[in-house]
């Protein structure tokens, strides 16, 4: 079976070079350059397993390479680059891979969280632009840290935060405990939550899930922190809450189009800060992931 990695760029060449190992592992084709979506039949023509980082695949375009059996994506968020679905009716078997960056994505929903508790990205363009213009924001030693979802990331920034000497109060949509944290309906977590993060896997059943009805339920002034999926938020509601202040800041690392394009409305906002997609990229996380990426190829290829 042929293999090819189809999206592998300049920050994951050196690590995919450092990971894999010639000689056990299988031969993999590996494409360093950028193509357009239009192209993908014509680059995975007679291949039977795709290594794809974040390439979006159409199904229409997926529909033409015939010869595609195995769609391995690095990461959980298939979802948001191809109908995972009808790939499958296809014949496209997609794998994800769960868990290498759970570590990596807490840690940047922690530095967001505090970026946004003390306006340090605003604070930076002042202090570059010649303004020194002093701010305050909330000590967050002893508040609450509400979490909507607590799988592998959520119980990650669960451990981090209760180590901070924070409260955890946390809403999962299936039974779920964690030490230090207390498990509490929705609705409570959005009335008590001085910090909001939410954790879910983007699916039907969680798509703007943190729509207007429940955004107007959240404690006024609170900080909110979204490095899951921007889907998982009513966008419009959120830019509202933003502006009127019923959100004091937020750090988002998603975004509902992904590069966000200039003068999008969330980049006239001072009250946000704002990071590009960047949470689950470490070289630890990376190397994990292409790692898995080899390994699943090589499992499909020995059956």
């Amino acid at each position: 079976m042929k293999t090819i990695f189809v999206d592998c760029n300049d920050q994951l060449r050196p690590v995919y070079d450092r990971v894999f190992r010639p000689g056990d592992d299988p031969a993999i084709t590996v494409n360093y350059e950028p193509f357009d979506r239009e192209k993908l039949p014509e680059i995975l023509a007679g291949y039977d397993i795709v290594l794809n980082d974040h390439t979006f695949m159409p199904t229409e375009q997926m529909k033409l390479c015939t010869s595609l059996k195995h769609v391995v994506f690095l990461g959980t968020g298939a979802a948001s680059y191809m109908d995972v679905a009808a790939l499958e009716a296809m014949g496209q078997k997609v794998h994800t891979i769960k868990g290498y960056g759970d570590t990596a994505v807490a840690e940047h929903t922690i530095a967001l969280m505090w970026a946004a508790a003390r306006d340090l990205a605003r604070m930076d363009r002042q202090v570059r632009a010649g303004e020194w213009i002093t701010r305050e924001g909330p000590q967050l030693t002893g508040k609450t840290l509400g979490l909507i979802g607590l799988g592998g990331i959520g119980g990650e920034v669960a451990r981090i935060a209760a180590g901070m000497g924070m409260r955890v109060l946390a809403f999962n949509r299936t039974p779920r405990q964690q030490a230090g944290v207390t498990m509490a309906s929705l609705d409570e977590v959005l009335a008590q939550a001085d910090v909001l993060s939410i954790n879910l896997v983007l699916s039907n059943e969680t798509e703007n899930f943190l729509n207007a009805e429940r955004i107007a339920k959240l404690k006024p002034g609170c900080i909110f922190v979204n490095t899951a999926r921007a889907a998982l938020v009513d966008e419009k509601a959120m830019i509202a809450a933003l502006e009127s202040g019923q959100i004091r800041h937020a750090g988002l690392d998603v975004f509902h189009e992904e590069p966000l394009p200039k003068g999008h409305p969330l980049t006239k906002l001072d009250n946000v800060t704002l990071s590009a997609h960047s949470g689950y990229r470490t070289p630890d996380a990376s190397e994990t992931l292409i790692r898995r990426a080899i390994d699943i190829a090589r499992s499909v290829i020995k059956k």
